[in-house]
């Protein structure tokens, strides 16, 4: 992993770019960094070593895939071991509509992130969560209106 001071001004604008961008060519890549391409690709395949660029992937509109709904589930569990964990974890890596999961300190144990069409899918997705993990209470926030959702990530914190 790179550490944060080893991450300059060009590489700062190289992520930038392809955090709005993934499909960037690497010539428009070179041309908005202000970079030689070959310089770019260097850079590029350095940070993608390091696993500073974890992946590249296609954000997908949750509309046109009939998932126009977004919930946020609250869980908390009276059982903190290894075993439910473990169960709970398992649980979640299978149900696909669950796109997020979080474990959190304080009174909430878990938040979990997902996307289904309607609420009675949501109720569907209820019924799946807590037949497969013993939780003491789950509760949901559906939302309303989404205000901001970005996956890029802010680049101020680095020196």
């Amino acid at each position: 992993m790179i550490k944060s001071h080893q991450i300059d001004m060009i590489d700062k604008r190289i992520l930038t770019e392809l955090q709005r961008d993934s499909d960037l060519s690497l010539d428009a890549l070179s041309e908005r960094v202000a970079l030689s391409r070959n310089a770019c690709w260097r850079r590029v395949q350095q940070l993608e070593t390091a696993g500073v660029i974890r992946g590249r992937v296609a954000l997908l509109e949750p509309r046109e895939l009939n998932l126009g709904l977004s919930v946020f589930i609250v869980v908390r569990t009276g059982r903190h071991n290894a075993d439910w964990a473990r169960a709970f974890r398992t649980a979640i890596a299978e149900l696909p509509e669950i796109i997020g999961a979080y474990r959190t300190a304080g009174d909430i144990d878990y938040i979990l992130r997902a996307r289904v069409p309607d609420v009675a899918a949501y109720d569907r997705l209820y019924q799946r969560l807590i037949a497969r993990v013993d939780m003491t209470d789950v509760s949901a926030s559906f939302v309303m209106e989404q205000i901001k959702d970005t996956h890029e990530l802010p680049m101020t914190y680095l020196p």
